[in-house]
C-alpha cells in the first residue's frame, strides 16, 4: 500500500532547543517589508546618530534596536540605513569585542558558578553549569572558524573542579 506523502521540500521543520527536547513557539513578527515605511519621520543620517549616540552610552546592539523600537517607532534599521546596527557599530568602531550572545552566555555561567560556590549540594546546577559551558565552547569555536574572536580565545571549565 502507497501511502501518498507530501513531498520533503514541503514540510516545514521547527527548529528544537539545543539541550532540551522542546520546540519553541514563541517569536517576533518581523516586518514585511524591506523598504522604509512611509509614515517613519526619521531620515537615515538621524537614525545613525541616535545608534551612535546609545552605542556610546553602553548600549548592547540588540538593546539599540529594542529601543528605537520602543522610544522612537523605528521598526527596523537595515532598511532606512541599509547596514544592520551591528554593521554601523563597526564602521565606527564601537561594536563589542566579544559577540553579545556569547557575553550572555558567559554572564550567565558565572552567575551559575557563583551560585555553585555557595551551594554546593545543588547538584542540578553543576548539570546546567555543564550545558551552558557546552553553548560557550560550540559558539566559541564558531567564531574562531568565521574570525571573529582571535585563534587564541580560551575559556577554562569550572565544572571540573565542582565534581
Amino acid at each position: 500500500m502507497v501511502l501518498n506523502r507530501p513531498r520533503s521540500d514541503s514540510i516545514q521543520y521547527k527548529m528544537a532547543r539545543i539541550h532540551s527536547h522542546r520546540h519553541g513557539k514563541s517569536h517576533q513578527t518581523r516586518p514585511t517589508s524591506k523598504r522604509p515605511p512611509s509614515w517613519l519621520t526619521y531620515n537615515a543620517d538621524e537614525v545613525a546618530a541616535l545608534t551612535i549616540k546609545l552605542a556610546k552610552e553602553g548600549v548592547s546592539p540588540s538593546e539599540i534596536g529594542i529601543r528605537l523600537r520602543d522610544d522612537y517607532g523605528i521598526p527596523l534599521i537595515k532598511p532606512i540605513i541599509g547596514k544592520s546596527v551591528l554593521q554601523l557599530l563597526r564602521e565606527n568602531k564601537l561594536a563589542p569585542a566579544i559577540p553579545e550572545d556569547l557575553q550572555n552566555l558567559l554572564n550567565s555561567a558565572k552567575r551559575v558558578q557563583s551560585h555553585n560556590e555557595a551551594a554546593k549540594a545543588d547538584r542540578r546546577n553543576v548539570r546546567s553549569l555543564e550545558l551552558i559551558e557546552a553553548k560557550i565552547y560550540r559558539l566559541s569555536k564558531y567564531y574562531k572558524e568565521i574570525g571573529v574572536l582571535p585563534s587564541d580565545f580560551k575559556y577554562s571549565a569550572v565544572v571540573a573542579q565542582l565534581t
